[in-house]
């Protein structure tokens, strides 16, 4: 009877064991597959949540994650929505666990300025955050005249105006590495 006691404890500890290696090894390779998700796959991830996006410069913009793409993401509230380069950024809050990596080579190739060349196709009336400086002092209204490949050439107006010739005061190039968000009115509604 002491026979299959000590083979019963004996059973239980090697049990308890491979119960030990098999969570070590899970937990190991959760490890490890956490270690490969970047940032972009984590919020495409997220796309349809509401998200805080802190930038670098203090300024915060709140939405639903709209679109992730190469180099930046949009945001999109009820009246505007909001480019911002990730390289603005300072960090998230409101990102969801799954991750999502981006099946389409075509679109991983779009970087932030495919995404400024069409909003200067579209003549979107924007203001543009820049990185550092004051809140007040690094924004700036305009419309994009052109986008070279790491630039863009802002035409100065003051918010709501339309841009022509009459309209802008003065003509800004802004590297991309400035640049913090880009916000338009959602839709056309801001478009004249």
């Amino acid at each position: 009877m002491r026979w299959d006691a000590l083979f019963g404890d004996m059973e239980a500890q090697l049990a308890s064991v491979d119960r030990l290696d098999l969570e070590s090894e899970i937990s190991e390779r959760s490890r490890a597959e956490v270690a490969g998700v970047e940032l972009a796959d984590r919020l495409r991830g997220s796309m349809g949540l509401r998200v805080a996006v802190h930038l670098v410069s203090g300024a915060v913009f709140e939405g639903t994650l709209g679109h992730v793409g190469g180099e930046s993401l949009l945001l999109n509230d009820h009246h505007h929505q909001v480019l911002v380069p990730f390289a603005a950024v300072s960090r998230y809050h409101g990102l969801g666990r799954l991750a999502v990596s981006e099946p389409s080579s075509v679109r991983r190739k779009l970087g932030l300025a495919s995404a400024l060349r069409a909003l200067a196709r579209d003549r979107a009336d924007l203001a543009v955050v820049l990185v550092g400086g004051t809140q007040e002092a690094a924004v700036l209204s305009g419309v994009i005249d052109r986008v070279g490949r790491d630039y863009l050439d802002l035409a100065l107006t003051r918010p709501g105006e339309a841009r022509r010739a009459a309209n802008v005061s003065q003509i800004a190039s802004v590297p991309f590495s400035s640049l913090g968000a880009l916000r338009s009115v959602r839709g056309t509604e801001g478009h004249q």
